[in-house]
């Protein structure tokens, strides 16, 4: 199973948010610390925030941080949460078509497999897998 960059960037920056969680990350700061796309973080942080992982703020201090302890957090839900509506293969979207669906003996086996993935993930927390915090300069 292979995640999207929106899933990867999400993990990361929450590892990061789990490191200090009660300090307020700005977008720029996680962006800059793993070299990935600001917009694309910001996406990913504002899908985040809408659904109570993290809570936001702007102005001096500002950013985003864990909206609850990350040992509450569990790594299926997230994974769930940033995969929404990307099938892992075209026959499990709602208006995926596939000429073989009728005798097809593949979809279960992957649905299963999927399945198993997604409950190994929620034997795990975000503290689980927390990085150490960042090393003051």
């Amino acid at each position: 199973m292979r995640l999207t960059s929106f899933t990867d960037f999400g993990l990361r920056a929450l590892m990061r948010m789990a490191s200090a969680p009660t300090r307020a990350f700005s977008t720029a700061e996680i962006a800059d610390e793993f070299g990935v796309s600001r917009n694309h973080l910001n996406k990913v942080i504002q899908r985040l925030a809408r659904h109570g992982i993290v809570a936001t703020r702007r102005g001096a201090g500002g950013g985003a941080m864990l909206a609850r302890p990350a040992s509450d957090i569990r790594l299926g839900d997230l994974v769930r949460l940033l995969e929404e509506d990307r099938a892992l293969v075209e026959c499990f979207s709602p208006d995926g078509a596939c000429c073989v669906t009728p005798v097809c003996r593949l979809k279960h086996k992957l649905n299963a497999a999927e399945s198993a993935f997604l409950t190994e993930l929620d034997r795990s927390t975000l503290a689980d897998i927390a990085l150490p915090a960042p090393v003051a300069a």
